[in-house]
């Protein structure tokens, strides 16, 4: 049987510095965990975290979880709860495993603009002129007659995709899973997600279905970074995992983070517990390389490791003395660069609820990022200017600029499942803070 998870802050720390991973890359600040109240926390107050997720794991209701808060350059809270592997009896650690699902977008995002800044990339140039598969496509409109009946056709792009849209998620695309319209059936159909195919054959496919809005008019969630992801490879002449090795997470010491799990590390992934049917959620087999290096949603991470990333777009694109991205870089892709009327599907007006980035909820979207652009509407706390976004299996992170602010949740649980945990840590963080910036 594995013992509880401790949960004191002065153990945790013992833990933190035991299992950052290659402590010596850190800036000092970075090294430790930092008495909260010189970082204007409080220390009972942030107990509450704590208190919150060792509930879920008691009632059985989550497996386990990592949650890492940084503020001004420092670590003020890192605890592992629960279980990795709840069935083996296996204790969650700092150093867990994740499938970060979607929380890859900004990473693969942040690949592509170094090529912008490089001159190889234009944020306004057709996708077809680095995928020319994607010229003709044209788009599926659903007509509804004066009897309601309802006629699928396809008409022109109004104007070509740009990779500006693939960023914004503007460019027509969708992803199967998250509608039931003719063309979220035809990914479906086509199998577009298949982890057995390359990006290129991945592309092939999404060039010969339709597109299910006008480009630059409908805000859809979509496979647009995986897209993306394929145009990084042609322009580098690099795989995608080559090029964000080389280029980001090795530079910033992310050792285990990847599209897959490495021999040595299999023993670190987490894993969801079994349903009350006595099966685990499906989730990805990432204990070995896919053939697609799926660029929306294919790598895994650890919470230290996804700090590096989150620090360095936090301090406008450096870190550790190594300038990854130039500040207005960093500047562009957090604002919002979503155009005055544009619409938004179904899902990202209903299901998405307090991470859609639609006015009604005070946000927008830049490039990889959701984006807070208004103090109020949204449930949530946060300063204006927060970027942030989530993965499928749990996982989330947010960076609050105003306040120095950094917070990550790694789980790996149901999608359905993990709403209450992301609102939950940005509530107990915020009410945690004893002075704001704003």
């Amino acid at each position: 049987m594995a013992r509880r998870c401790i949960s004191t802050l002065a153990l945790t720390a013992v833990f933190a510095l035991a299992l950052l991973p290659n402590k010596s890359a850190y800036p000092e600040t970075l090294q430790a965990i930092a008495n909260p109240g010189q970082l204007e926390f409080d220390a009972d107050r942030l107990q509450r975290v704590g208190k919150f997720f060792q509930g879920y794991v008691d009632a059985k209701k989550l497996p386990g979880a990592v949650i890492l808060i940084a503020r001004n350059d420092k670590v003020v809270y890192f605890q592992a709860f629960g279980f990795q592997d709840r069935e083996k009896q296996i204790a969650m650690a700092t150093n867990s495993i994740f499938r970060i699902a979607s929380m890859t977008k900004p990473i693969v995002s942040a690949a592509a603009m170094m090529l912008v800044e490089e001159g190889q990339l234009d944020l306004a140039a057709p996708v077809s002129q680095y995928l020319p598969e994607f010229k003709d496509i044209q788009v599926g409109v659903e007509n509804r007659d004066a009897n309601g009946n309802v006629e699928f056709v396809l008409e022109p792009q109004k104007r070509p995709m740009t990779v500006q849209d693939l960023m914004r998620h503007t460019a027509g695309l969708v992803y199967g899973v998250f509608g039931d319209g003719p063309v979220h059936k035809a990914y479906r159909a086509a199998n577009v997600t298949d982890r057995n195919q390359s990006s290129a054959e991945m592309v092939t496919k999404l060039s010969k279905l339709p597109l299910a809005h006008q480009p630059g008019e409908v805000w859809e969630y979509s496979m647009a970074t995986d897209v993306l992801g394929r145009i990084i490879e042609v322009v580098s002449g690099q795989p995608l995992d080559t090029f964000v090795e080389e280029r980001i997470t090795k530079p910033l010491g992310m050792e285990s983070t990847g599209f897959y799990v490495r021999e040595p590390d299999i023993g670190r992934l987490a894993q969801p517990q079994v349903n009350a049917t006595g099966e685990r959620p499906a989730m990805p087999d990432v204990t070995v390389k896919p053939r697609w290096l799926s660029g929306g949603g294919g790598m895994v991470s650890t919470p230290a490791d996804y700090l590096r990333f989150a620090q360095m777009m936090l301090n406008g694109g450096a870190w550790g003395g190594t300038r990854f991205l130039s500040a207005s870089t960093v500047a562009l892709m957090t604002a919002d660069a979503l155009p005055p009327g544009l619409d938004y599907s179904e899902r990202a007006k209903t299901v998405f609820a307090d991470i859609a980035p639609t006015p009604a909820a005070g946000q927008g979207f830049g490039l990889g990022f959701a984006v807070r652009t208004a103090a109020g509407r949204n449930p949530l706390p946060g300063s204006i200017g927060t970027f942030y976004w989530t993965g499928a299996y749990g996982t989330t992170f947010w960076i609050d600029p105003g306040e120095k602010l950094i917070g990550i949740l790694m789980i790996q649980a149901p999608l359905a499942e993990i709403g209450p945990y992301r609102r939950a840590l940005r509530y107990l963080t915020y009410q945690a803070l004893l002075n704001t910036k704003e």
